[in-house]
């Protein structure tokens, strides 16, 4: 019980200091150009961890990288079967490549910050052994899944020449989104990484976090739908505008949408729905990443 009560007091105690030095930082450009530094020098191991996490993955799988597929594939099936049912509306552009395109960045953002946050206790071994700076299993494991989003975007493409949809100019926007989509996983995975640490819990409950969280992003219906009945019907009356700006705040919902706007709608990301979640995301990697280095000084001892 007496080292449980320490444990709980060492973690409240770091995650503590992280926030109050986030906030109490005059000048954040160090601490940001520093970890950029790490990440650049680092750069090398990063590609060696994610390439020997990608060959182990698939190594022993019998359909391989086929697993990458099965899952957005499955899902665009059955929300299409849904569909059917309750007449989910999809605009010009045909219901099952719109929700693969949702699929996408979701599946990507979900599965990059869970293995994000299972990064560090996966690693003990090394951790144990050698020190470099520890937010690189983090970046190591979003990475990772860059290999199957590469994988889902050849899929989507093919789609879109089933479906005879031609991309314009504003697709080039479609990496800056998903890098975006990285810094939202990143957030989530440097804070629930330093935390699995001490608290096993976190890595199990964050998957089953993440599939309710999907329900509150426009993956089986557009945003379009949401913006119609809070913003042009009223549905929540006064409370519409301010129900619509809590939706939005919602990283993915940007994310999403405008992924869909600039590579199967032809039209520029909506700023007014990607602010308020890019706001949330400024603010709060910050604050992750210095939970996360106040937390490595004990990853050794604790892990």
């Amino acid at each position: 019980m007496a080292g449980e009560g320490s444990k709980r007091r060492r973690v409240n105690k770091f995650v503590s200091i992280g926030i109050e030095s986030a906030i109490s930082t005059g000048n954040a450009s160090p601490p940001v150009i520093k970890a950029i530094k790490d990440i650049v020098d680092h750069r090398e191991l990063i590609a060696v961890l994610a390439w020997k996490n990608v060959t182990l993955r698939y190594k022993q799988a019998y359909l391989g990288v086929g697993w990458a597929v099965i899952k957005p594939i499955t899902l665009m099936l059955v929300f299409t079967l849904v569909r059917s049912f309750v007449g989910i509306p999809s605009g010009n552009v045909p219901y099952p490549i719109l929700a693969f395109a949702a699929l996408m960045p979701w599946i990507f953002f979900q599965e990059s910050a869970s293995e994000g946050v299972q990064s560090v206790v996966g690693n003990a071994a090394l951790i144990r052994k050698i020190y470099f700076p520890r937010e690189v299993f983090p970046i190591t494991g979003i990475i990772t899944k860059v290999v199957e989003l590469g994988i889902n975007a050849a899929i989507l493409a093919a789609l879109m020449w089933w479906f005879r949809i031609v991309p314009n100019a504003y697709i080039l926007w479609a990496p800056v989104i998903i890098f975006y989509t990285m810094l939202a996983s990143l957030t989530i995975a440097l804070a629930g990484a330093a935390l699995n640490v001490y608290y096993r819990d976190v890595g199990a409950a964050l998957p089953v976090l993440l599939s309710l969280l999907m329900y509150a992003s426009p993956v089986i219906y557009p945003l379009d739908l949401v913006k119609d009945k809070l913003l042009h019907q009223r549905a929540a009356g006064d409370w519409s505008d301010v129900l619509y700006i809590m939706y939005t705040m919602n990283p993915l919902a940007g994310i999403i949408d405008s992924f869909q706007n600039v590579v199967l709608r032809g039209v520029p990301p909506d700023i007014h729905a990607i602010l308020p979640g890019a706001i949330l995301v400024g603010v709060t990697l910050p604050i992750s990443y210095l939970i996360f280095k106040r937390a490595e000084a004990y990853f050794a001892d604790v892990i």
